[in-house]
């Protein structure tokens, strides 16, 4: 089913402070879940969700997500 929405957004500014250590190095978006870092999850669900755009608010760590 295709969503009427056309982008969505994706909050991974956080640093993930009740996650420490392991946010420490790695923002918590990119922890592995499953063995899919975290992100991947989100945008899987929007992709199947119809959702075509993803715009992702990046702060702690960001170097890393952009990658």
């Amino acid at each position: 089913m295709r969503s009427s929405i056309p982008v969505a957004m994706i909050l991974a500014a956080g640093r993930g402070e009740r996650l420490r250590p392991l946010t420490d190095d790695v923002p918590k978006a990119l922890l592995q879940v499953a063995g899919q870092p975290l992100i991947v999850h989100h945008l899987m669900a929007l992709a199947s969700a119809g959702i075509e755009r993803v715009v992702i608010n990046v702060a702690h760590l960001a170097e890393k997500i952009q990658r």
